[in-house]
C-alpha cells in the first residue's frame, strides 16, 4: 500500500515540477519568436522578417470585409521595397467565413485578388485553440473581434498598433501608421 502512495507522490511531484517549469518559461517578447506553417504547409518562421515592418491580418474569404484583400495587396506592393510585409492568417473563427482548405484559400486569394503577400496556413485567432502568435498579439489589447483585424508590428517584432476590421488598408489612419513605422 505504501509503495502505491509513494509512486503516486513521485508522479505528482514530477507533474508539479513540469507545470512549474512551463509556468516559469519566459513569454515571447517578439513576433519573431513564432514559427507557423505557410499556406503550403511548410514551416515559415516569422524571424525571416526581422528588420521589416509587419501588418499581420486575420483574413477570411467569405466575409463582408473580404474585398480588403485588394487594399492589403496594394499596400504591400506600394511599401514592400521600403520594408513592409503584409502577412495573412486565414481563420474560421467568425461566422464560419473561412471554411476552405489551405489550397482553396490560396487559389481564391491569387485568382480573385492577385495576392502576392505571404499567406500562412489557417489558424485559430481566438478561443481555447487560439494560436500562440495571436495570444501574443492580443495580450493587453483583448481578443480579436472579427475578420480583418490588423496588427502593425515594428522592425523589432513588437506590436505598435491595432486596427479593427472597419479600418480599410487604404485609410489615412492605417497608411499613416505604416509610413511612420517605416521611418523608424
Amino acid at each position: 500500500m505504501f509503495g502505491c502512495i509513494s509512486n503516486q507522490m513521485k508522479l505528482a511531484t514530477i507533474l508539479g515540477g513540469i507545470f512549474l517549469m512551463q509556468a516559469s518559461l519566459p513569454a515571447a517578447s517578439s513576433v519573431h519568436e513564432f514559427t507557423l506553417n505557410n499556406i503550403d504547409g511548410k514551416p515559415a518562421p516569422l524571424a525571416a522578417y526581422k528588420g521589416k515592418v509587419l501588418l499581420v491580418v486575420n483574413v477570411a474569404s467569405q466575409c463582408g470585409y473580404t474585398p480588403q484583400y485588394a487594399g492589403l495587396e496594394a499596400l504591400y506592393r506600394k511599401y514592400k521595397d521600403k520594408g513592409l510585409v503584409v502577412v495573412g492568417f486565414p481563420a474560421n473563427n467568425f461566422g464560419s467565413q473561412e471554411p476552405g482548405t489551405n489550397e482553396e484559400i490560396k487559389q481564391f486569394c491569387t485568382r480573385k485578388y492577385d495576392v502576392t503577400f505571404p499567406m500562412y496556413a489557417k489558424i485559430s485567432v481566438k478561443g481555447t485553440d487560439e494560436a500562440p502568435l495571436y495570444k501574443f498579439l492580443t495580450s493587453g489589447s483583448g481578443a480579436v473581434k472579427w475578420n480583418f483585424t490588423k496588427f502593425l508590428v515594428d522592425r523589432d517584432g513588437k506590436v505598435i498598433g491595432r486596427f479593427d476590421s472597419a479600418v480599410a488598408p487604404e485609410s489615412a489612419e492605417l497608411v499613416g501608421a505604416v509610413e511612420e513605422a517605416l521611418k523608424r
